[in-house]
């Protein structure tokens, strides 16, 4: 009998660890979307605390409310199957945090910082003419663009706000654009700087600049500052971070948000303890590498 016991007993507590197990493993990524980003060193660390976390509160549920813990779990799971529905926190989001903190840590990451080379072409009258051509383009207060940036700073990461806060809307912005935007050349004789108005009615098509014009407006019409570089037959747009904690804070949410891409870099331009990132088409995600790092211009906006 007491042999029977002890059999029942071991096999309960390895029920129970498995139980708790189940119960961290959701738990933690929920944790993580309301704690904020804790970076010491080159190591994220929020994730890695909201696991302990999750642990801990697990293991009070199971000395003081052992016979919540079932319930618990089927709860969390419950949650998080209605959010996916809902499109909100889901599985995949689950997935993305463990990702995120196992494989793409910024603490291995490499930063890699491009210097501009500003040829002294800068104050030729040709150039001059163009730079205020592409000034004049970057319309941020029309109704149309506006209403489209709105629209579509809401499509992706909303249930990453309560960590990033405005980060996810201009995050979401930038992967909508660069994922629907189609490449359609200017004729041989004639160079065409379309507004953000025209490439939005047309369907999100157009060339670098056109590109390059549409995400300045978009992104200055929900806030944020942004600049156009002209290098060697082509137009980037680059998005303002900050100083550089508040670099730090993006570096870790693009991480973090473009889990699917290959991030081996972030490019980004360092002047004066200003960040600037690269929001061109070419790149998979915000700081992806540049096509040329030598820059006919920086045009201010």
């Amino acid at each position: 009998m007491t042999q029977v016991q002890d059999k029942y007993s071991q096999t309960r507590k390895v029920l129970l660890v498995l139980i708790s197990i189940l119960a961290v493993i959701p738990l933690a990524p929920l944790i993580n979307r309301y704690i904020p980003p804790l970076v010491i060193g080159n190591w994220n660390l929020d994730l890695t605390v909201s696991i302990i976390l999750a642990a801990v509160l697990t293991w009070l549920t199971l000395r003081l409310f052992r016979f919540l813990l079932l319930p618990a779990v089927g709860l969390l799971i419950l949650v998080l199957i209605y959010n996916q529905l809902t499109n909100g926190y889901g599985f995949g989001n689950m997935i993305r945090d463990y990702k995120t903190m196992v494989q793409n840590n910024w603490g291995n990451k490499e930063q890699k910082e491009i210097d501009l080379v500003l040829r002294p072409t800068f104050f030729d009258g040709p150039l001059t003419k163009t730079v205020k051509q592409l000034q004049s383009k970057v319309i941020a207060t029309d109704s149309v663009v506006r209403n489209f940036s709105v629209q579509h700073s809401l499509e992706n990461f909303d249930e990453y706000y309560p960590k990033y806060g405005s980060l996810v809307r201009l995050l979401s912005l930038f992967k909508y654009v660069n994922g629907h935007f189609k490449y359609v050349s200017d004729s041989e004789r004639d160079e065409y700087f379309a507004t953000a108005r025209e490439t939005i009615l047309n369907g999100l098509g157009g060339d670098c600049d056109d590109h390059s014009i549409l995400m300045a407006s978009c992104m200055k019409s929900i806030g944020a500052r942004c600049r156009m570089i002209l290098t060697d037959g082509h137009l980037y747009p680059e998005l303002y971070c900050g100083d550089e904690k508040q670099f730090e804070l993006m570096q870790q949410a693009v991480i973090h948000l473009f889990g699917n891409e290959t991030i081996d870099n972030m490019y980004y331009h360092e002047q004066n303890g200003q960040y600037w990132i690269n929001l061109d088409y070419t790149a998979h995600y915000p700081g992806g590498p540049y096509v040329s790092e030598t820059a006919y211009a920086i045009i201010n906006l």
